[in-house]
């Protein structure tokens, strides 16, 4: 028999059960509070699955961004030596490799043949000479008894012609004579210019010819020039920041402080100055070639050696960095991940420029005040959501020596 008391079935007056009116409003109320701790469990178990990624905002701050450009150093000077008279080498004096001073004895030629010739040449200067004052000794004596009347004008004009004869046999003579002292001269090989000597490149005892055997090379070592190729936009770039500051290109450079980097990760930066240009474009490349120059008093720096040089390319301005693996690649353009409060992911295209303390620059599409995904990109996709770990990035990488 039914309890009308229990709160969950009636009898109608036919006598038929009936279900009471509480009972609808409790079974609604117990399916929503299942219904929404299925919902909590499916977010929470959704949120567990979201990829992880790390995110900051870009470095902002005051900068000038540099150009980089790969070059090779060479000398200053540099002399290849060789003999101006022929003969078979007869003395080396000097080291290999060793540093030497403007007017070092390096190489003698065999002597012998030079000095017989000197020999010669001053005995006929000897002749010469004494047949020239014999001669002049005859026309004062002419010209004295033609003032008398004891000697006829044509033996006059004959003494005059002698002593003429004989001051162009003394000027030969003495042309002569300073021929063979030039070549007794050339047998000593002396250096041109101070500077680091290279190998010797004939040994003693092979013939030596004038002028075509290279016997070695100098090259100076302190200062040192570095000589890179610019294309025609940035040639404009610098001209204009050479003329205002009161220069040209071409004389001095712009005078322009730039800083040089060698294939030593360890060594410091070497800092130097813009100072020529050449004076036109070449037309194969479209490129100028142009010289910064350093001082090297330790020569550390080498003729032939590679470096990368950098030149300020703008004026100092509030610059935005982001780390490089911050920077994707969508076709032919640069994008960043940008990640809103909610974790939603979406895509910016940027403009980037030169490393610059371990970031790169990024020249336009990006203000500084967006959260960028900086590890895990390859985790997130644009129109995506992700779960965000917040970092801060320091103003300079520890890697960006290594970057340098």
């Amino acid at each position: 028999m039914d309890t009308p008391g229990n709160g969950q079935l009636h009898r109608d007056a036919a006598g038929r059960p009936r279900r009471s009116p509480g009972w609808l409003a409790r079974a609604a109320v117990s399916a929503a509070f299942l219904l929404g701790t299925a919902f909590s469990s499916i977010a929470f178990a959704q949120d567990q699955q979201l990829p992880v990624v790390t995110a900051a905002k870009p470095v902002v701050r005051e900068i000038v961004e540099d150009d980089e450009f790969v070059g090779r150093f060479e000398a200053v000077d540099q002399v290849a030596i060789r003999s101006r008279v022929s003969g078979y080498l007869d003395k080396v004096s000097f080291q290999d490799g060793a540093l030497v001073n403007k007017g070092d004895l390096l190489f003698t030629i065999d002597q012998r043949p030079y000095q017989a010739a000197y020999d010669a040449a001053k005995s006929q200067v000897d002749v010469a000479k004494s047949l020239l004052e014999f001669s002049k000794m005859q026309l004062d004596r002419a010209n004295e008894l033609a003032r008398t009347g004891n000697i006829s004008p044509a033996t006059v004009d004959d003494r005059r012609r002698e002593y003429l004869s004989a001051q162009a046999q003394m000027q030969g003579a003495t042309a002569a004579l300073t021929t063979a002292s030039l070549n007794m001269e050339f047998t000593e090989i002396k250096a041109p210019l101070s500077g680091r000597i290279d190998r010797r490149l004939v040994s003693v005892g092979n013939l030596v010819q004038p002028d075509s055997t290279l016997l070695t090379t100098i090259v100076t070592r302190d200062p040192i020039d570095f000589y890179f190729d610019v294309d025609e936009r940035l040639y404009f770039s610098y001209a204009r920041d050479a003329k205002a500051r009161g220069g040209s290109m071409q004389e001095g450079g712009g005078g322009l402080d730039v800083e040089v980097h060698v294939a030593d990760r360890e060594q410091a930066v070497f800092k130097g100055k813009l100072d020529f240009a050449e004076n036109r474009i070449d037309n194969a490349t479209g490129t100028m070639r142009v010289r910064a120059r350093f001082a090297n008093p330790d020569g550390i720096l080498q003729p032939g050696m590679f470096g990368r040089i950098n030149v300020p390319g703008s004026l100092p301005h509030s610059g935005v960095l982001v780390p490089d693996e911050a920077i994707g690649a969508d076709q032919d353009r640069r994008i960043v991940l940008l990640v809103d409060e909610t974790g939603m992911v979406s895509a910016k295209p940027v403009r980037t420029g030169p490393l610059l303390d371990g970031y790169r620059v990024i020249r336009s599409g990006l203000t500084g005040a967006e959260t960028i995904i900086v590890n895990g990109l390859m985790h997130a996709r644009p129109g995506t959501k992700v779960k965000v770990e917040m970092v801060t990035l320091p103003p300079k990488t520890e890697t960006a020596g290594l970057q340098q």
